[in-house]
């Protein structure tokens, strides 16, 4: 049989968006603590959303192909093996911080951040309810969460994605039906939720464009479009966009824009369609201007899942106990060790996550159900 094709510096792309929301957090959690931070700069605030851009243009891009594989190779899509193992790889993480947050950390004085305490008491059965049916979008926007596990609202959305792609290439004559059945499932869930939540009428307002903002199925959709391309062959638009002209002026434009701090808001947002062509040339592209395999980004992005999960845990922990060990240092000395800890204590909890829970439960999800 066939083997399956290898995409090289994908774990570079999954370096370069943990880390982007890695520093988002940071500047993010020092604004909030009253600490000097540079999250009013553009380029920072915009950071973690566009981490989170490139994170699912590459999830969409790599689920499709997986997928439109295993249709030409067996003639069907397995949803039932596709599903346990999403559960084998999502689930076991992102329950560990979601039982950590309610039930460990508030009880932890070094894990104290502000404004905390109404997140856990107030509404705690619907805000559990969700979390545990693995809906942490919904619960995010109706309920909100605790700093340590809010940055879980991406894995319900990419859940959610899951939950709808593998239909549409298996029953590709049903696929608007499917895709309209989702929709309405999708708007019901969040209306229910709004007509069970005692906010105010500009408050459910706010919570719809929220959820409208943060459900960014499209840009999943279009990593998938990127992966029909590479599987179909279509050979005249992937020479035009391998070009090495084309590739360093688009690279300069995305650079210009980025650090700009410019940014993009729309149903398919810009920066989506840059992360799109980025995805392509380094993972495609023989002759592409940009590689990311080296053996510390190859590694960052092997634990980029935990690194994404645990790491606004690890930043809050370092903040306090700066603050009692070291509160009057200098603010340059200050930035410095707070970075080299924060970023050092993510790596080393999400390689012993990786180590001890995730690749074991790897070994057996590919044993049992296949890659």
């Amino acid at each position: 049989m066939e083997k399956r094709r290898y995409f090289p510096n994908l774990n570079g792309i999954r370096c370069i968006a943990a880390l982007l929301v890695v520093v988002h957090h940071l500047e993010q959690a020092k604004h909030a603590l009253g600490i000097t931070n540079l999250y009013e700069q553009p380029i920072v605030q915009h950071a973690g959303r566009l981490g989170v851009g490139l994170f699912f243009v590459l999830s969409g891009f790599l689920i499709t192909y997986l997928l439109l594989d295993e249709k030409s190779r067996f003639g069907n899509v397995d949803t039932g093996k596709f599903y346990l193992r999403r559960i084998f790889r999502i689930w076991p993480v992102y329950f560990v911080i979601i039982i950590l947050s309610f039930f460990i950390f508030p009880h932890l004085d070094l894990m104290h951040y502000p404004g905390t305490a109404p997140k856990l008491h107030t509404h705690a059965a619907e805000r559990l309810g969700l979390l545990f049916l693995v809906l942490p979008n919904y619960a995010f926007v109706l309920y909100d969460l605790p700093y340590w596990c809010a940055q879980t609202w991406s894995i319900g959305v990419e859940e959610q994605f899951y939950y709808l792609w593998p239909w549409l290439i298996k029953y590709p004559r049903k696929r608007l039906l499917i895709f309209v059945f989702f929709l309405a499932v999708t708007a019901l869930l969040l209306l229910l939720g709004l007509y069970y939540s005692d906010a105010g009428e500009d408050a459910k307002y706010a919570m719809i464009t929220t959820f409208i903002g943060q459900f960014r199925i499209q840009t999943m959709a279009l990593g998938g479009v990127c992966a029909w391309i590479v599987f179909k062959q279509k050979d005249r638009f992937l020479s035009f966009i391998f070009r090495k002209d084309v590739q360093w002026t688009t690279y300069l434009i995305l650079a210009l824009l980025f650090f700009s701090g410019v940014h993009f808001t729309g149903f398919l947002e810009v920066y989506a369609l840059f992360f799109a062509f980025f995805v392509l040339n380094v993972s495609c592209n023989p002759a592409t201007v940009i590689s990311l395999e080296n053996p510390v980004m190859n590694h960052l992005g092997k634990i980029s899942y935990g690194l994404y999960i645990y790491h606004v845990a690890v930043i809050v922990l370092v903040i306090n106990i700066l603050s009692r060990v070291a509160p009057h240092w200098s603010t340059v000395q200050y930035q410095v060790v707070l970075y080299l800890l924060a970023l050092g204590g993510s790596v080393g909890v999400a390689s012993l996550s990786f180590a001890f829970l995730e690749k074991p439960l790897l070994a057996f999800k590919d044993r049992k159900f296949g890659r």
